[in-house]
């Protein structure tokens, strides 16, 4: 239930255009459900199979609260994967996502609920290799799609936007910069498109591509 619920709202980022698109929602939404399961697992267990050596050492903390402790600790570690590039887009919350759910996933396999991590396992890597090209496909006939685009001069920007709009794409918003700093020496715009009708964006790119105004165009 996790993955797909997960999977569905991050669909529908991902058509949208959103930084985090279906995998990372999933792999989210399957961590924090193991959690769940893992504090009620051990719950059971304290009760009843840990039960007399939990109270041979004297135990008295409630034992599920350890894992959040991990849980808060590794999202430090996961906010260090995602950057943002010099074309506004953002990368690695699928790795950061991935890497909170490993973590989950060494919680329930330190406890010994074998059963729970091996199937976890499975819909992680289900989440992580197999929805991938299927993510792609989908995203790929959304009719919102991001462009990064480099021209010569400023004035180009002009022209790029007349093909645009012959194109039956509005345009809702757009990011201009002038370049010439120490990243970019080019001007440069990120625009924010929404088309009339579901054409791959394979083919809005290499439209882009053909205006000799135009010096690189790219897809975020």
């Amino acid at each position: 239930m996790a993955l797909v619920m997960g999977g569905l709202i991050g669909l529908d980022r991902g058509l949208r255009r959103r930084p985090a698109g279906p995998r990372t929602y999933t792999i989210v939404c399957i961590g924090a459900a193991l959690t769940m399961i893992l504090s009620q697992y051990e719950y059971i267990m304290l009760t009843t199979d840990w039960a007399p050596a939990a109270e041979a050492v004297g135990l008295k903390t409630d034992v599920s609260r350890f894992g959040a402790q991990v849980i808060n600790g590794i999202g430090f570690l996961g906010a260090g994967t995602i950057i943002a590039t010099n074309q506004q887009k953002i990368k690695g919350l699928t790795t950061a996502s991935g890497l909170w759910a490993s973590a989950c996933l060494g919680l329930v396999i330190g406890a010994s609920f074998y059963e729970c991590a091996f199937l976890a396992f499975l819909l992680i890597l289900l989440t992580m290799w197999l929805l991938r090209p299927l993510e792609e496909s989908i995203i790929e006939r959304s009719r919102n799609i991001n462009l990064y685009v480099e021209f010569h001069k400023i004035g180009d920007l002009t022209e790029i936007l007349k093909v645009v709009r012959e194109e039956n794409i509005h345009i809702f918003d757009m990011d201009i910069h002038h370049g010439k700093d120490q990243i970019v020496q080019k001007p440069n715009a990120v625009l924010y498109l929404r088309m009339e009708h579901r054409t791959p964006h394979h083919e809005v790119v290499a439209r882009l591509s053909d205006l000799d105004e135009v010096y690189t165009v790219k897809e975020i």
